[in-house]
């Protein structure tokens, strides 16, 4: 069996770059009126990146990204101008708020965690009594985090954001109503596919005074789904929703001791599970975009990555 290729960093030197900044899983170069973002293998879960890429997974976070910021923007402008390779996303520069707006449809994940232990709000949001793990709430809930550049995001409230003037009340609204439109968007566009979005975040900035929507879209990495066959089936007989998403991952790590606290050890990553893990990205990818995955032949992708960056450059 051919060993899959993985892209674990890149390091270029391009003509006009100002400076790499490497987040957790993407290599941003920035130029003077410009970024360029290379999404990478690496994959983090709990704030920590785990020490193995995932084959395919860069290739499949920008394409699923790209398709969805290019069919969105008739409810907000993005940073997006163009996709060079299938790892590469180069577009507009943004000041980044710092939050990030996460929306939740259903009592799931870091939500049904603090629901558990008994909280009933959540960001300053109510959540009704009565309630099972992944059932549906009445309407979705706006959650958000602050935008942490090193350890844990946190929540906060709308409250607390207004308060501390981390956004003014004027864009937060907009903020607000862009989030719920966007998840409308991939609602839609998930229950076509037989998906249900379960939750998701989105990230914004301003570009010349106006609100854009930034970073990625509706992906593994940014969203959670399950599948709508059999999601009420499995409601009513308590069992554990089958999903899409990056939560099999924490829950792996969980299962193998490993939340990302102190003192903890990431489990041994085989080469099973690391390809288990790709091939759940490429599912991923078939069911939210509607298309067949094309691998990539290339054994060397930081190689044609360069070559397809410096053609537009």
């Amino acid at each position: 069996m051919m060993t899959r290729p993985s892209l674990k960093e890149t390091n270029f030197n391009l003509p006009g770059q100002l400076n790499l900044y490497r987040g957790k899983v993407r290599d941003v170069y920035s130029f003077e009126k410009s970024l360029l973002m290379v999404a990478s293998d690496r994959i983090s879960a709990f704030d920590v990146v785990l020490p193995k890429p995932i084959p395919y997974k860069g290739q499949i976070l920008n394409q699923i990204a790209s398709e969805f910021l290019n069919s969105t923007k008739h409810i907000v402008p993005n940073w997006l101008d163009s996709t060079p390779d299938p790892n590469v996303s180069v577009g507009k520069y943004c000041d980044a708020f710092q939050v990030e707006m996460v929306i939740r449809g259903y009592l799931t994940g870091h939500a049904w965690r603090e629901y558990r232990d008994g909280k009933r709000t959540l960001c300053g949001v109510p959540m009704p009594d009565g309630l099972s793990e992944n059932d549906k709430f009445p309407n979705p809930i706006i959650t958000p985090t602050t935008k942490a550049h090193e350890g844990h995001d946190e929540d906060i409230s709308r409250e607390e954001i207004l308060a501390q003037g981390i956004v003014s009340e004027e864009d937060y609204l907009k903020l607000e109503k862009y989030t719920r439109e966007l998840f409308d968007f991939g609602t839609k566009v998930a229950n076509e596919r037989g998906l249900i979005l379960v939750d998701t975040k989105y990230e914004f900035g301003t570009h010349q005074g106006e609100i854009f929507l930034i970073d990625e879209i509706h992906t593994p990495d940014s969203s959670r789904y399950f599948y709508k066959d059999g999601y009420e089936d499995r409601q009513e007989k308590g069992e554990k929703q089958k999903q899409l998403s990056k939560e099999f991952v924490r829950q792996w790590l969980i299962e193998n001791g490993f939340q990302g606290k102190e003192g903890q050890q990431v489990p041994e990553m085989t080469e099973e599970i690391v390809n288990n893990i790709s091939d759940r990205y490429v599912e991923l990818y078939e069911k939210v975009t509607g298309n067949k995955f094309v691998a990539p032949t290339d054994q060397n992708l930081v190689e044609r990555i360069e070559s397809n960056i410096k053609k537009i450059l």
